[in-house]
């Protein structure tokens, strides 16, 4: 029955719209299609991770990030891999990372390639703080001073009375300019007044074989690389950068023990990801990426060599990032670091 106002024709019209609105809405409200649009949602990563190392193998960086990976593949859906890239004090792997354009390349950020190489070069191939995207900070570990056993020290009191009765006659490895171990060293030198003469290796792999070797007398190296050889008597750690003892070297004062009040020298690495990868990734990055170094099996393995697992929020990272920026600018220009061949 045809109302005054209707027609055939808007009968018509009328039931072809309410059939397209249900159809729609059918579409838009089905709980049969949820998993598919949930399952799109979720299916990233597609592929394996990769996580960029930008040092050589053998050192902290390695440690701490096979620690991680090995955690997040568990849960993340896919195998997330190390990968060493070293060169440039760092700067090599971080501008690959920041141009990378698959959605799937990581990189280990770290006290050097974060807070220090801009201070050091002249130009950076890549900016720390517009192509990186923060995730967490994983992990920080202790800087052990640490000398060949052949050295007639056996304490950082020793050392720097050695140091200073024999002018320019000690020298000290790092993984590289501008890295961990020769900021540490710098630090120490400037906060005791001594001198001893840098020599970069390209990692610290490298640089340890020819310190056990005799031909080094002394470096600072993050814990979990060392500690094996100190236990094995084949490097003597005369002060950790700890404002406590460690619970694994229990007879080594730190450096404020031995009179410098203060004192205090950690490595830290973090998680990153290049700016420009989708807010969506770096959401669930930051949910797994947390979980595996807040975890038992990160957290004991870090700790079994003397490093401190973190994993804060992606806020606090770029917050702590700021910060330590801010605390390295001053002593790098005193220590008037620059690098290689300038």
């Amino acid at each position: 029955m045809q109302t005054k106002n209707s027609s055939p024709l808007n009968s018509a019209l009328n039931r072809r719209q309410l059939l397209a609105y249900t159809a729609t809405s059918a579409l838009t409200l089905s709980p049969a299609l949820w998993p598919c649009t949930s399952l799109a949602e979720t299916a990233w990563p597609t592929k394996p991770l990769r996580l960029v190392v930008p040092f050589a193998p053998g050192g902290s960086s390695e440690i701490v990030a096979r620690a991680l990976a090995g955690e997040m593949a568990k849960t993340i859906g896919q195998n997330v891999f190390v990968e060493n890239k070293p060169g440039g004090a760092g700067n090599i792997a971080m501008q690959e990372v920041a141009n990378a354009t698959d959605d799937h390349t990581l990189i280990l950020g770290h006290i050097g390639t974060l807070a220090v190489n801009q201070y050091i070069f002249p130009k950076l191939p890549y900016d720390p703080n517009k192509d990186f995207t923060p995730i967490t900070l994983i992990s920080k570990v202790p800087s052990l001073y640490v000398v060949h056993p052949d050295l007639p020290v056996k304490n950082l009191k020793e050392f720097v009375a050695y140091a200073k009765a024999n002018p320019a006659k000690l020298n000290y490895g790092s993984a590289g300019n501008g890295s961990a171990g020769h900021l540490a060293f710098e630090y120490l030198k400037m906060t005791t007044d001594t001198f001893v003469l840098h020599v970069p290796y390209r990692g610290t792999g490298p640089m340890l074989t020819d310190l056990m070797a005799g031909r080094l007398q002394a470096a600072a190296v993050g814990a979990p690389a060392l500690l094996q050889f100190i236990k094995a008597g084949k490097l003597r750690c005369i002060a950790t950068g700890t404002n406590a003892r460690l619970p694994q070297l229990p007879d080594v004062p730190t450096v404020a023990e031995q009179g410098y009040k203060g004192f205090e020298m950690t490595q830290w690495y973090g998680l990153m990801a290049p700016s420009k990868m989708p807010k969506a990734h770096i959401d669930k990055l930051e949910k797994e990426a947390i979980a595996a170094a807040r975890g038992k099996v990160v957290s004991d393995k870090l700790s079994q060599d003397t490093a401190l697992a973190v994993g804060n929020t992606r806020a606090e990272f770029e917050a702590f990032i700021k910060l330590e920026q801010a605390r390295w600018k001053p002593v790098i220009a005193r220590a008037q670091i620059k690098p290689e061949g300038v």
